[in-house]
């Protein structure tokens, strides 16, 4: 009985469980040139989660959840862009850090994150509201965390006593070339050492890095070294895993 996870990219991944539910996790994917799946590629989700409103986070939710009949669970500037956007509001669940869901037996809980959301409006307008991060409890030995774009902040340590995550989707490197003038944008929400730091705080078993294109990015490379180094320094063991777009890894 195996839970499996694909990345797609960015920030984007599918989760499929043994009993063959399907959760995508900000599903950028159509516009997404890392990712060799596409949405005509996917099979029926059963249930989509949003941690903001970036247009490399909620991506093609829309588009998926009409298609499918999928509920979305996001924060309330997600929910305002998709429902005046035409999905019946029914459809999409607005939740706030701490409250927690249960769909078919699996339970999401959404996670304080130190980020910014917006959302653009089908009138132009912007929308603004908390980003999240997600932890999927699949079962009582698969509880996936999904860091939704977090800095590093203390409270992590908090929310691995409380949440006991054991699988980490997080997050190394910065997607895009962010530039205004002369000034450049060179490193993500954190860098790979504060990205290997949270996996510590959180008592992660297995680490999936995200938010690139390229897995052989030097970050991605780095964020393996580091937990190498952290575990010859005699603390906690936590298993580093990149996985190229469209790739799949499994938690037997």
């Amino acid at each position: 009985m195996a839970t499996r996870i694909r990345f797609f990219g960015a920030a984007a991944f599918e989760i499929v469980t043994p009993q063959g539910m399907r959760i995508l996790i900000d599903p950028f994917l159509d516009e997404n040139p890392a990712s060799p799946v596409k949405v005509r590629d996917l099979e029926r989700v059963d249930l989509v989660l949003v941690t903001h409103g970036a247009w490399d986070h909620l991506g093609d939710a829309a588009q998926i959840a009409a298609r499918d009949g999928a509920p979305i669970i996001c924060g309330p500037e997600v929910k305002e862009a998709l429902t005046l956007g035409g999905l019946p509001p029914e459809q999409v669940l607005q939740l706030a850090w701490g409250m927690a869901v249960d769909f078919r037996g699996l339970r999401v809980r959404p996670i304080e994150t130190r980020h910014t959301s917006r959302a653009r409006l089908p009138d132009g307008r912007w929308a603004t509201g908390f980003p999240m991060g997600f932890i999927v409890y699949v079962d009582e030995r698969t509880r996936i965390y999904h860091m939704g774009d977090t800095a590093l902040f203390s409270d992590l340590r908090l929310i691995g006593e409380l949440y006991r995550p054991n699988i980490g989707l997080v997050h190394v490197a910065l997607p895009d070339v962010i530039t205004a003038g002369e000034a450049r944008v060179v490193t993500g929400e954190m860098t790979p050492y504060e990205a290997a730091l949270a996996c510590q705080w959180l008592g992660l078993d297995v680490a999936i890095a995200c938010h690139f294109l390229d897995p052989n990015c030097e970050e991605a490379q780095q964020f393996t070294s580091i937990l190498g180094q952290m575990q010859a320094d005699g603390r906690a063991t936590v298993k580093p895993v990149v996985v190229p777009p469209g790739g799949w890894w499994t938690w037997e």
